[in-house]
This record gives C-alpha cells, sequence and structure tokens, in this order.
C-alpha cells in the first residue's frame, strides 16, 4: 500500500510511535503499517505491559528514548496529558485518533496545535468524512424546514457516548444552519413536543458492530436519510497511517481529514 506522499524515487520512511498499541485498534494499525512502505513504527506505549510486537513498548511516554517523526494515538483520554507532555518537548507531530475527550481536552489539543502539528479527528474514514460533507449540502436545503435526527450504533466495548463521529456530524451540521441548534441526547425525561432548534443524538451499543452512523432528515410526508456502515477497523488504521505520512515534517496547526485528502487529490 504505498502512499502518495512519497518523493518520486525515494521512499521516505515515516518512523511512528503508536500509542495504545496493546488495544485492538493498535493491534490494527501494527497490521496497516506492516503493508506500508512508506512507514514503520519505532515504538509503542502503552500502560498495559509487553507484547509479541517487533519493536519496544513503553508503559509511559517518559521512558521513550527513540525519536520518532510522528505520533498515532489510538487509547484513552486519560493518556492525553502524557502525550502532549511528550509531544511538545520533543516537537513531535500527532494524530490524535481516541474519543471522548472532555470539552477542557479538546482546549489542550487545539492550544498543542499552536506550537506543533495536530491531525485531530473523531473518525479517520474516507467515508464518513464524505457523509459529513453530504448532510452539510443536505441541511443547506431542508435544514430549516426538516428535523433532524442522528443515529449512531457500536460494539458493546465501546465507552464514550455519543460517538465523536456523531458529534462530528452534528457540528457540521450545525454551521449550515441559521440558529444554533440544541443537541438532545436523551428524550425520556422530556415532557414536550420536539423543538425545531434541536438535533437529536442517539447511541446503540450492542454485540460486534463495528460503526453505523444515520444522519435523519425527516420533513412533512418524506423522509431523506444519509447512512455509513463501517466493516471493520481497517480503514480507521489505513486513515491514520495515512494521515501520520501526511503530518510528518507539516508547521504547527490544526489539520484534519478535508486537508489531507485536498492534498492528496490536488
Amino acid at each position: 500500500m504505498p502512499s502518495r506522499y512519497s518523493i518520486k524515487g525515494e521512499v521516505k520512511m515515516t518512523k511512528i510511535i503508536l500509542c495504545g498499541c496493546n488495544g485492538k485498534m493498535g493491534n490494527v494499525v501494527v497490521n496497516s503499517v506492516k503493508e506500508n512502505s512508506d512507514c514503520e513504527i519505532l515504538c509503542g506505549v502503552d500502560a498495559f505491559g509487553t507484547n509479541s510486537y517487533d519493536f519496544k513498548t513503553y508503559k509511559s511516554f517518559s521512558e521513550i528514548e527513540e525519536k520518532g517523526d510522528v505520533i498515532i494515538d489510538f487509547s484513552n483520554p486519560a493518556n492525553l496529558d502524557d502525550l502532549l507532555s511528550y509531544a511538545l518537548k520533543n516537537s513531535v507531530p500527532s494524530v490524535i485518533c481516541t474519543t471522548g475527550y472532555s470539552p477542557e481536552q479538546v482546549e489542550k489539543i487545539k492550544e498543542a496545535g499552536e506550537k506543533i502539528a495536530v491531525f485531530y479527528s473523531g473518525n479517520m474514514s474516507l467515508g464518513v468524512n464524505l457523509l459529513i460533507e453530504l448532510s452539510k449540502q443536505a441541511a443547506k436545503v431542508l435544514g430549516s424546514s426538516f428535523d433532524i435526527e442522528i443515529i449512531e450504533k457500536h460494539h458493546n466495548l465501546k465507552v464514550d457516548a455519543p460517538s465523536g463521529t456523531a458529534l462530528m456530524i452534528a457540528d457540521g451540521i450545525s454551521e449550515e444552519l441559521e440558529q444554533e441548534p440544541q443537541y438532545v441526547y436523551d428524550r425520556h425525561s422530556y415532557r414536550r413536543k420536539r423543538s425545531k432548534n434541536e438535533i437529536g443524538i442517539h447511541a446503540v451499543r450492542g454485540g460486534t458492530i463495528v460503526g453505523e452512523h444515520d444522519v435523519i432528515f425527516a420533513g412533512h410526508d418524506e423522509v431523506v436519510t444519509l447512512s455509513h456502515q463501517s466493516q471493520s477497523k481497517g480503514l480507521f488504521a489505513t486513515g491514520a497511517v495515512n494521515a501520520a505520512i501526511f503530518l510528518k515534517d507539516k508547521p504547527a496547526g490544526m489539520y484534519n481529514m478535508s486537508m489531507m485528502l485536498a492534498e492528496k487529490l490536488g
């Protein structure tokens, strides 16, 4: 899986520090990197000790001895301070794929983006980012007269709810509405009819569902639904690895999937 970010005739190997390497997504990233001739995993960081990988794994960033080109993070929000401290101290660009951050943590990520390159996205899938763009276009046309609801479904081990992707979709739609909407996450406590100034966001957890998102625009006598289904975690790993290669040597700033795609296609 060669990358389009290579210089013709020369492979610029991107050395990756993988945070959360012992987790399910960490393992998928490891396999994705093995298929990519433009990068390698220099070392891993994971609080849960050793593994059978052919690279060294540390329990915290403070123990790292190597100097990597970029960090890929698929771990836990609790690791953010340790990650950012290392990244800022060593000027290492960071691809942050973990979800479930508090508003205060998101602000820390944005502040870090003033000093280093930070790629931050709640979802690394090309298809999901297309869904967001299509939802924004639909909101331009239908938003003022259609009710908007978002339903997300994930496996029974996912901790955060709603998903970061659902919030990305809602935020994208909000940009296109004349009036800032209210996000409503749970209706059982409401005893009133639905307000027009709402985006309903609903989470389903069960089985081994990788990820499904439906965006519903419900109007008078008609419903428009935009949907995306993730068939495996591999697509997220591929997106993260491509983001790492893209981010290497980038100047300080906040980067996202749209920027990467624009450079890749442009």
